[in-house]
Parts: C-alpha cells; structure tokens; sequence
C-alpha cells in the first residue's frame, strides 16, 4: 500500500515542517539576539549619560559652582554676568570692526 506518491507526500510534510522549525528558531534567536543588543545598547547610553553628567558636575564643583538640579538665585547672578560678557563682547567687535574700516580705507589709497 504504499505508493511512490503516498511517500513523496509524507517526505514533502516532513521537510516542511522541518523547515518550518527550524525557520521558527532562526527567527526566535534573532529576535532574542536583537533584543540583548537593544538591551546592552540601553545600558551603555545610561552608564555614558551617567558618567557625562558625573564629569559635569566634577567641573563644576571645581569651576566653583555647585550643581544644582532647578534654577536658584546663584544662577541668576550668572544670568546676569553672562549678559555683561555678552554686552563687552559686542562692543569689542564694534572697535574691530571700526578699525577694519579705518584700515580698509587707508589702504586703498
């Protein structure tokens, strides 16, 4: 009873599911192996982030500065000191750029 078709259909089953199985753990360990790197890639950012933030904090303390999570009224002194820099700073490239035109001007004659 068994016929050569009868047999080339189970063998045809049974690689398909064969296939199919090992298809199935192909995908499985891929997503798993996807996943880990996804996980490990997390991990390293945070510990990076941390350790970012962990030097800017020494640089501060340092620089003088506490590290402070919310603005405080230190800040707003260095609000105001930034905006003198800012204000010098200008007026400095005002005196550049006077005498760029000054020295543009006595060279072309």
């Amino acid at each position: 009873m068994s016929s050569p078709v009868l047999h080339a259909f189970f063998v045809g089953r049974a690689l398909a599911d064969a296939v199919n199985e090992r298809a199935e753990r192909l995908l499985t360990d891929s997503l798993s192996l996807v996943g880990k790197f996804d996980a490990e890639q997390r991990e390293y950012f945070r510990q990076f982030t941390e350790e970012v933030m962990t030097r800017a904090q020494q640089a501060e303390a340092e620089a003088g500065q506490p590290y402070s999570g919310n603005s405080t009224s230190g800040e707003v002194g260095t609000a105001t000191d930034l905006q003198a820099t800012i204000d010098t700073l200008r007026a400095e490239i005002a005196q550049v750029r006077v005498a760029l035109q000054q020295y543009r001007a006595t060279s072309q004659i």
